[in-house]
């Protein structure tokens, strides 16, 4: 599904072939709800809820709150996120929103602008807060 040999070093994360995409130059406006992997390389306008990994691309933005429970993260996210698991924060990734993570990995070349709490419980509050905000 995707070109290993086209991604820079930085975009070689791959996702299983049942994986959903929302492909560079595609606008989605509404909410996402996956029980598979998804991997945004577009922009996303509203929330993402996952119980599988999110992948947002290099060129990938995420204005609105995402759940779920893995994320690698490398284009721009405006919003909460709440990552059960491992939270990736890579290449030159923008984030600007709270972050709750059981376990966080950050590159230095990621910009982050919030508060972040780790462990399980403040994942659980989040993601409350989460399902809240995606319900209205």
């Amino acid at each position: 599904m995707f070109n290993k040999n086209s991604k820079s070093e930085n975009e070689k994360a791959t996702m299983p072939s049942g994986a959903s995409l929302i492909g560079t130059g595609t606008t989605i406006t509404g909410d996402i709800v996956s029980n598979g992997d998804v991997r945004i390389d577009g922009v996303l306008k509203g929330n993402i809820r996952g119980s599988a990994k999110i992948l947002i691309g290099q060129d990938g933005v995420v204005e609105g709150d995402i759940e779920g429970q893995q994320a690698d993260i490398m284009g721009r996210v405006e919003g909460k996120i709440a990552v059960k698991e491992l939270l990736n924060l890579r290449s030159n990734a923008i984030i600007k929103g709270d972050i709750r993570a059981g376990k966080l990995q950050i590159e230095p070349t990621v910009v982050f602008n919030g508060q972040c709490q780790m462990g399980e419980a403040s994942v659980v509050e989040m993601a409350k807060e989460v399902k809240h905000a995606i319900a209205k």
